[in-house]
Parts: C-alpha cells; sequence; structure tokens
C-alpha cells in the first residue's frame, strides 16, 4: 500500500505553491493541445450529462489556460438546456448564476472574468466545475477563494457537481479541509471519473449518466421530504 502522505505544516502556503505550479503547468501546454484536450472532454460531457429541456448547466468563462465549455454549451443549448454563468456579488459569500448565450452584454468583474449583465438569475441544476487540481479521492484545489463550496453548500438540492481539467492536474492529495464540498465526478481529456468511496472510479458515459441521474433523484426527493418536515415531528 502507499505510505500516507502527511499534511504539510502550513497548508495555506503549501497550496499557494500547488496552484502556481499546476497553473504554470497548464498554461506551458501548446494552445492546439489544450484545445484538443477541450475538445475530448467535451465529446466525453456530451454523452454523459443527464440534460433535458430547461436544464441549467453551469460553466465557467476559461480562465489562464483552463478547459473551455463554450463549445459544449452551444450543444448541450440545442437539446434544449440553458447556460449560466457564476457571479460574484460579495467577498466570501455563495455566487449567483445567470444566463448567458453569445451576444448577451457582459462586464468584468472578480478575478477579472466576464460574467452577463441583465439576464435572468437562475439555480444550476448542474454545474462544471474548473480544477486546478484534483487528488486520488476527487478532492478540488481551486483558486483558493472557496466559492464554489460555499455555492455547493448553500443550494437545496445540491446541484450535480462535475470537475472539469486536464491530466496534467492530477495530484496525489489537496489535502481537504472540512469545509471542502467533495465533488460527484470529474471530466479529464483522459476519461470520466465517478467519486465513491473516497476513491475515483472509472466510469463510461452511459455509466456516469445513469450515477448522475440517480443521484439528482435522490436529492431532490431529499430536499423534498425536509420542506415537508414539521420540526418537532421526530422525537
Amino acid at each position: 500500500m502507499p505510505e500516507a502522505v502527511g499534511v504539510p505544516p502550513n497548508l495555506a502556503a503549501w497550496r499557494k505553491g500547488m496552484r502556481e505550479e499546476l497553473i504554470a503547468r497548464r498554461m506551458a501546454a501548446p494552445a492546439p493541445v489544450r484545445r484538443e484536450w477541450s475538445l475530448a472532454i467535451s465529446l466525453l460531457l456530451m454523452q454523459s450529462l443527464p440534460v433535458r429541456a430547461g436544464t441549467v448547466v453551469g460553466f465557467c468563462w476559461p480562465l489562464k489556460a483552463e478547459y473551455d465549455a463554450r463549445h459544449l454549451m452551444r450543444l448541450l443549448r440545442q437539446r434544449g438546456a440553458r447556460s449560466a454563468l457564476p457571479v460574484v456579488t460579495q467577498r466570501a459569500q455563495p455566487l449567483q448564476f445567470r444566463l448567458w448565450q453569445p451576444g448577451v452584454a457582459m462586464q468584468v468583474g472578480a478575478l477579472g472574468i466576464a460574467y452577463p449583465v441583465g439576464t435572468e438569475q437562475v439555480t444550476p441544476d448542474i454545474l462544471l466545475i474548473p480544477l486546478v487540481g484534483f487528488g486520488r479521492a476527487g478532492d478540488r484545489l481551486g483558486y483558493g477563494g472557496g466559492y464554489f463550496d460555499r455555492t455547493l453548500a448553500a443550494l437545496e438540492p445540491r446541484p450535480l457537481s462535475i470537475g472539469v481539467g486536464f491530466e496534467l492536474s492530477r495530484m496525489e492529495t489537496s489535502f481537504p479541509q472540512v469545509h471542502d464540498v467533495p465533488l460527484d465526478a470529474i471530466a479529464t481529456e483522459a476519461g470520466l471519473h465517478w467519486r465513491a468511496h473516497n476513491a475515483l472510479e472509472v466510469v463510461t458515459p452511459r455509466g456516469l449518466r445513469e450515477r448522475l441521474l440517480e443521484l439528482a433523484r435522490n436529492r431532490a426527493d431529499f430536499a423534498r421530504l425536509n420542506a415537508h418536515t414539521v420540526p418537532g415531528t421526530f422525537s
């Protein structure tokens, strides 16, 4: 068995250093290669995302040579889905999402990321969350703001969350903390991974779709049950 990795004495500094290293690694990859990787991820997600008319898919405007989901969003809109981008409304608060499609007015917000203005605020059913890094347990290293963790923790039912990134972002662990909300699945150019029992399991597009559908049903049922539960009913 592999030897356990100890938590760095200064975890915040370690994570900062890993972010810088992984982002530099990603940006050093040739642009044509990154486009091929993005296409491969989009093709996998087209086959596996449980999208129907009206499904809201949240994604991120590509930053620092990230996976570019815009082509995927165009294909999903052709299937009746709606695409939405996150908006930082306040520091250390959950994200809002507003509908986006080509041609809508955009402004530049936090971290220099563009977001739509004047469009409807929506709640995503599916979130495609960019990966700076990801560990063997399906843990995610992001940009350090904690916005997606707060967003996932605040929404009920919780959206399906799929981390999207390149294989060069793979790491042993990001040393996740109690406030880090785990992802449901991860997609890279090499394939699809389902997170189960604190480990990543390789799955087919059909397998991922089936598991996401079941998870969405379970979360919706749980949310309905909680909404109709009267405090004090159960002893």
